[in-house]
């Protein structure tokens, strides 16, 4: 009887193998019909280095804007009062036109138009003094040769008592905002008398 049992269990025993689970090792052979290592790692560097390129111009457009808007407010900051300066220039332009205005006769024998006069003129240094704290200064060119980045010309005079291209008349003052023109200072300039030998060169009056 117990050999008839052990008999049965040995029949009911299963004769299991142990599974084969683990991937298959790859031993660094390439695939067939595929890139080598060599193409790949060449593939690699390749996209590598237009990354790095890609970084680098990103970086020199944002290097180049923060320039740029550094620029602007350095500018608007500069030259922000540029059109009130030049509302107040006309105030300074009357005010030199009713200095000229004056004749010299009537100051010697009239006192009152004396100290009026004197008073137009303490204002427009005073006036003047306020602009050259905001950087902006006045142009007369009296007497300088003519430069066609700072005046305008209006009209010649034949002379010779200047030479060619000299500043003879200041019409208007003209005025610069840091290192900016504000405008141009109106003049006329000495030119040649006609019959006379002109001197070699020519000075450009044209703006």
């Amino acid at each position: 009887m117990l050999d008839r049992d052990m008999s049965d269990e040995k029949d009911n025993t299963l004769n299991l193998e142990p599974a084969n689970d683990a991937a298959p090792i790859d031993d660094g052979q390439e695939i067939p019909g595929g890139p080598s290592v060599e193409e790949q790692l060449a593939a690699a560097r390749q996209e590598s280095a237009q990354l790095k390129d890609q970084l680098l111009r990103a970086l020199a457009e944002a290097e180049n804007v923060r320039r740029r808007a550094q620029r602007d407010r350095e500018d608007a900051g500069k030259y922000a009062i540029a059109n009130f300066a030049r509302d107040v220039l006309q105030v300074s332009d009357n005010l030199h036109r009713a200095l000229e205005a004056i004749p010299q006769a009537a100051l010697a024998s009239d006192e009152a138009l004396r100290n009026l006069h004197e008073g137009v003129t303490a204002t427009e240094r005073q006036l003047d003094a306020a602009l050259e704290r905001q950087q902006v200064k006045r142009i007369w060119p009296m007497g300088e040769k003519f430069d066609a980045n700072l005046h305008q010309a209006m009209f010649e005079v034949p002379t010779a008592e200047h030479q060619p291209g000299t500043v003879v008349q200041v019409m208007q003052a003209g005025y610069l905002i840091h290192d900016r023109l504000l405008r141009p200072a109106l003049v006329g300039i000495a030119k040649q008398p006609a019959g006379e030998t002109p001197p070699q060169g020519r000075v450009d009056t044209t703006a």
